[in-house]
């Protein structure tokens, strides 16, 4: 309990010293970066589009005061036009910090544009607070859940880096290894190496293997209609191999999290009763699964949709039809999510079964 506060206290003052350093690291940028001194609105409109949508126009006098480079402690202004919505720009306020393009000398007066706010320190407060809630509510466990989730990120930006080597010949078997490194590292920093995590990871596995699975049958059936691989944006490398390996990706947290508590509640039966047999575990791993399985496929459908919802009301207020919104904004999602809960469902019977039969006659250790 004493290390636990000092180790907080620690990384409160780490917090401090990191926020008010995020606050004052302009020299560490190349792009020129300003601090709004004055705003001054010179100028405004209501607008209304074709389509009956209405907006009103903003345009501002921005001065800044310059924080790095060569022209520090100048002064510069420039004209910055922002909407009431906010959709596609934005709206600049005294004290804030933004960066600087076109930064140049005109005649012995400086000249620039404004292009967006600093928010380093917004992400800096919001990771410490992470941090600090896990390693607060959860202690030890806290502390090697956030381990994971940093190697996790690190075998992410590891997959990405190799697949742009290759560039993009092996996707599946590249991001076919980072699930199951991903699953081995969370569930080794939760569990440790032992027969809970063997059993968790083989589930798992099985689970996105079957889901996966599943989908490639069902799309070779239909010859995938109604899945429209356009929508997925700005991308330049194999669109449907690319959407496997986000539907690998998605599908995998939801079955490992499935997993652990099904096989958390089976282990713990066993514990207290070394000598249950295997339809008991059975049953018990069954349950649970029941219990879990309708929320978390309404979490999944509901994070698959809602993460498309500023995208299909600007198409639908646009003059667009439901059906080519959905068709464009959401079909990908919702098949993501509809190959997400099959395998929950197939998870159930399958870490239930698996687990029962591996533990039934044996210790837990």
């Amino acid at each position: 309990m004493v290390a636990t506060c000092w180790l907080v206290c620690l990384l409160i003052i780490g917090a401090v010293v990191s926020i008010i350093w995020s606050c004052n690291n302009q020299q560490f940028y190349q792009r020129p970066i300003g601090k709004v001194v004055s705003v001054q609105v010179t100028h405004q409109q209501k607008t209304q589009d074709q389509f009956n949508n209405r907006d009103q126009q903003f345009k501002q006098r921005v001065t800044l005061q310059i924080m790095n480079g060569r022209h520090r402690g100048q002064r510069v202004t420039t004209n910055n036009t922002y909407s009431k919505s906010g959709g596609m720009d934005q709206k600049y306020r005294r004290g804030q910090q933004a960066f600087l393009t076109q930064l140049r000398s005109d005649h012995g007066q400086l000249t620039a544009n404004v292009t967006g706010l600093k928010r380093d320190t917004t992400v800096v407060v919001l990771t410490w607070l992470v941090i600090l809630l896990l390693i607060i509510m959860m202690g030890k466990v806290g502390v090697f859940a956030l381990l994971s989730a940093l190697l996790n990120v690190g075998l992410f930006i590891a997959a990405i880096q190799i697949d742009i080597a290759t560039q993009a010949q092996y996707i599946l078997p590249i991001f076919a290894g980072l699930s199951f490194l991903m699953a081995l590292a969370t569930l080794t920093f939760v569990y440790g190496w032992n027969k809970q995590t063997f059993a968790t990871l083989l589930a798992t596995m099985l689970g996105v293997g079957i889901s996966l699975g599943t989908f490639l049958l069902v799309s070779s059936l239909t010859n995938e209609r109604g899945i429209y691989y356009e929508a997925m944006q700005f991308v330049t490398q194999n669109y449907r191999l690319l959407y496997l390996a986000e539907i690998m990706i998605g599908c995998l947290g939801a079955v490992m999290d499935e997993s652990s508590d099904i096989l958390a509640t089976m282990f713990e039966v066993k514990r207290l009763d070394p000598q249950v047999q295997w339809r008991k575990l059975f049953a018990a791993g069954r349950q649970v699964g029941q219990t879990v399985m309708g929320p978390l496929t309404n979490i999944l459908l509901m994070i698959f949709l809602f993460s498309t919802l500023t995208n299909a009301v600007l198409m639908l207020r646009n003059g667009n039809s439901w059906g080519y919104t959905f068709s464009m904004t959401m079909s990908l999602g919702v098949a993501q999510s509809l190959v997400s809960g099959i395998g929950i469902v197939v998870t159930i019977p399958v870490v239930s079964l698996v687990t029962s039969l591996l533990i039934a006659k044996e210790g837990t250790k």
